[in-house]
């Protein structure tokens, strides 16, 4: 990898025509850099996409590359992007439709908006894989089709697809209306057609096969997995997702969990479920009702009241409860995003730290309780509350004088922190090593304080990136013994244009 080219390629400030002379010589990691310049002209993209197709790909799905642009023929994954973003054309699905290599036919089953002939043509295919995939993206009336498909791999795709219809759905849950699937991948691999005459005392197991896949006569992975989607699915009615609320499958009972639509007897159940995976997702789930979030309250799983926590519709008083019982971390909870002014005004005057530095994660508060949580004797309050917008110099100095290197790396992210502030950070003793990183990705960072971040092994890429530093250094930068240091000198804006025309070939 050449690490000094990467850099150039990514350069904003790079001239038009020493990109040019970069097309000419680039490998995949130069190429790559280069599709992702936005002021890449029409010209450019075509040179690039030239060079190979991973590079087309990449410049098709970004809309930099037309119909007119592609040769299916020779560029075919090139043309089955433009027909993913909808901007192939009719007669190349048609083409692929009937590819003689399979996976092009499965990409082709991905896209949306294919003609009717075409999705005739890969609903009829002889692979599996095809039908599948067209089976989880089609249109709704296809996806009814294919639900009667005797594939059960098919169905299970069905009953993940969201354009099913919500009856189709029913049936797949049901079984009520289709007639049993004939075969499964664990089928497909039997050595003889007779095997389920005699059922298997063990699964049957393949390289291929999704883990714990097996068959014994009547598809049970695949009919499992074909439940689990289907639960899933939101087009899903809740009737008949409510039935599975006391099924013997751990898995099947949490995928209920996060339905929002299912009545509050199930809700019961699941708060109860042995799975704790299954209650903390219930806990999350906005449509529970205050009287199920406040049983989930006292749950022995921390992921559980940390998944209420989460919650939008959270009751106030029971998240205030929980802030100091889990680890909710530098966190803008929703409930606490959704407060009202009065309650912004009751947070900020708990007498709980953990509270308070909840409503500290806000970067719109009223100025005046910004400050008052600014002067919080808590440091987890003053962590959280570094960042906010509009504090002034002074508070964020007195933040590092009372509590040095528990909030010095927080202070460093604040948008408005000055650029004293920021060599303030770097010549603290102790140093944080994270606070130099902070400096030298922040936008007032300014030479003196980017060299002394040039001293930390993981802050050194960042510092040569950042267009402050001084030309000179830049440039002794590009010979760096760690690549990654050269490669971000060379994307630095701040590197002359002279220096530019001498690095590329």
């Amino acid at each position: 990898m050449n690490h000094i080219l990467c850099g150039l390629a990514a350069n904003p400030a790079l001239p038009s025509e020493l990109v040019d002379r970069l097309i000419t010589v680039a490998d995949d990691e130069i190429a790559t850099e280069l599709a992702a310049r936005p002021d890449l002209s029409h010209a450019q993209a075509l040179a690039l996409a030239a060079l190979g197709e991973g590079t087309a790909v990449h410049l098709a799905y970004e809309g930099r590359l037309t119909s007119a642009d592609i040769d299916p023929v020779a560029q075919p994954q090139a043309a089955l992007a433009l027909l993913d973003t909808g901007a192939g054309l009719p007669e190349w699905a048609r083409r692929f439709a009937t590819d003689p290599v399979i996976e092009r036919r499965e990409k082709l089953a991905a896209c949306l908006d294919l003609p009717p002939d075409v999705t005739d043509t890969l609903a009829a295919d002889s692979e599996i894989a095809v039908v599948a995939e067209l089976a989880l993206w089609t249109t709704p009336d296809m996806a009814a089709r294919l639900a009667r498909h005797p594939h059960a791999e098919v169905r299970r795709a069905v009953a993940a697809n969201e354009a099913t219809p919500p009856a189709v759905l029913e049936m797949l849950l049901t079984g009520d209306g289709l007639p049993p699937a004939l075969r499964c991948l664990v089928c497909d691999r039997e050595r003889t057609p007779t095997a389920h005459a005699h059922p298997h005392p063990h699964p049957h197991p393949a390289d291929d096969l999704p883990p714990g896949a097996f068959c014994i006569g009547s598809h049970e992975s695949t009919v499992h997995d074909m439940w689990r989607q289907a639960l899933s699915n939101p087009a899903t009615p809740a009737r008949a997702a409510a039935g599975f609320a006391g099924h013997s499958s751990a898995l099947l009972r949490w995928s209920l969990a996060a339905r929002p639509d299912l009545p509050p007897e199930v809700w019961g159940r699941l708060a109860d479920d042995p799975l704790p995976g299954t209650r903390a997702d219930l806990a999350e789930n906005p449509a529970v009702d205050a009287t199920h979030l406040r049983a989930l309250a006292t749950d022995v799983s921390p992921d559980v009241r940390r998944s209420l926590a989460h919650n939008p519709r959270v009751p106030l008083d029971l998240l205030t409860s929980l802030a100091g019982t889990v680890k909710i971390g530098a966190t803008l909870l929703p409930r606490i995003a959704a407060a009202t002014p009065a309650e912004v005004e009751s947070l900020a005057t708990s007498p709980d730290p953990a509270v308070r530095m909840l409503l500290a994660a806000r970067r719109d508060l009223p100025p005046g309780i910004r400050d008052a949580l600014a002067a919080d004797t808590d440091a987890k309050v003053l962590k959280s509350i570094a960042p906010h917008p509009g504090l002034s110099e002074a508070r964020l100095r007195d933040m590092i004088d009372r509590h040095g290197v528990r909030v010095l790396a927080k202070v460093a992210t604040n948008p408005d922190a000055s650029p004293s502030l920021l060599e303030h950070v770097t010549r603290h003793d102790p140093p944080v090593q994270k606070a130099f990183r902070e400096v030298a990705r922040h936008r007032n960072a300014t030479a003196p304080s980017l060299l002394a971040c040039l001293t930390d092994r993981r802050a050194r890429p960042l510092a040569a990136a950042h267009p402050s530093l001084p030309v000179p250094v830049i440039v002794e930068l590009l010979s760096d013994a760690e690549g990654r240091v050269a490669e971000a000198a060379a994307a630095n804006p701040s590197l002359p244009s002279a220096m530019m025309l001498k690095l590329t070939p």
